[in-house]
């Protein structure tokens, strides 16, 4: 895809973001909501990543970092866009960030039954650590 383009999520790409995970992503968050997503970018303006076509959305990812670990969050390709290399454009933005940053190791939060994803991170080159389990607490309502 050679008019692909990577770049950092800005203000006012979020409400397209919501929209395209609509579409897009698997699964729901606590955070897919505008205060959420606002609050990442605010805090992190690097930390969401968007790839685009022309002027199409299609592709998400949030590369986090909290000065310790590298978290994956939210990689999403459109459907009508996928196996065409954006899943791996974004992967490799990601990682190179946090490279930049001093990171080591990057982790993914992969849905167990979402079986298309899981292959996707295995082909980049990331495996599951069957030792770890996600433990969660709700801290609002």
């Amino acid at each position: 895809m050679t008019d692909l383009r990577i770049r950092a999520a800005g203000p006012g790409d979020l409400d397209a973001v919501l929209a395209f995970w609509k579409v897009s992503a698997e699964g729901t968050s606590i955070s897919d909501d505008r205060d959420g997503v606002e609050r990442l970018v605010d805090r992190d303006p690097e930390a969401l990543i968007l790839a685009e076509c022309g002027d199409a959305l299609v592709g998400t990812v949030i590369a986090g970092f909290d000065g310790w670990r590298c978290h994956l969050y939210r990689l999403a390709v459109h459907p009508d866009q996928r196996r065409q290399g954006i899943g791996t454009a974004l992967l490799g933005a990601a990682e190179d960030r946090f490279v930049r940053l001093g990171g080591r190791r990057g982790d993914a939060m992969v849905l167990q039954r979402n079986e298309r994803a899981q292959h996707a991170w295995r082909a980049a080159g990331y495996a599951p650590e069957e030792q770890w389990r996600r433990w969660v607490k709700p801290l609002t309502d």
